[in-house]
């Protein structure tokens, strides 16, 4: 006859977490995140501002190069859309200007320009996250004088 078969067990501790150690745990790092947050969205607001600054020097260098070839900014009826399409009736203008299309501000607007400008030459602006004139951080107003 044959032998029966012993059968072993390894008995394995139910190891895991309690309720109460996950609670603390979320508990925890629901408080850094409230710490944390809102230094991280001042920093994304501050970001967006300089991103404004940089296309506007930009633009500004295409502004420039164009009044090198023409004689003249564009002006504010012609727009910023002469960086890249002659506007029909200027001989000299010899463009594109810009690599790419006059791209919108940070928060989805078209910049402001206006030529001859209140401030100079031109004015190239934009009125920041709100849309108002003036305000400060991420709605700050962004100028090019």
């Amino acid at each position: 006859m044959s032998k029966p078969i012993q059968h072993r067990y390894i008995h394995i501790k139910n190891q895991g977490f309690t309720l109460l150690e996950l609670l603390v745990v979320i508990v925890i790092i629901g408080l850094l995140a409230s710490i944390a947050a809102p230094k991280l969205f001042s920093q994304i607001g501050k970001s967006e501002t300089k991103t404004a600054s940089a296309q506007i020097e930009a633009l500004g260098l295409g502004l420039d190069q164009y009044r090198i070839d023409v004689g003249q900014y564009p002006t504010t009826e012609q727009g910023l859309i002469a960086l890249n399409k002659n506007p029909g009736n200027v001989p000299k203008w010899a463009g594109p200007y810009l690599k790419k299309s006059v791209p919108d501000d940070p928060w989805g607007k078209p910049y402001l320009y206006k030529s001859p400008g209140e401030h100079g030459d031109y004015d190239l602006s934009t009125l920041g996250k709100d849309g108002q004139l003036g305000g400060t951080s991420d709605a700050q107003d962004v100028l090019s004088w």
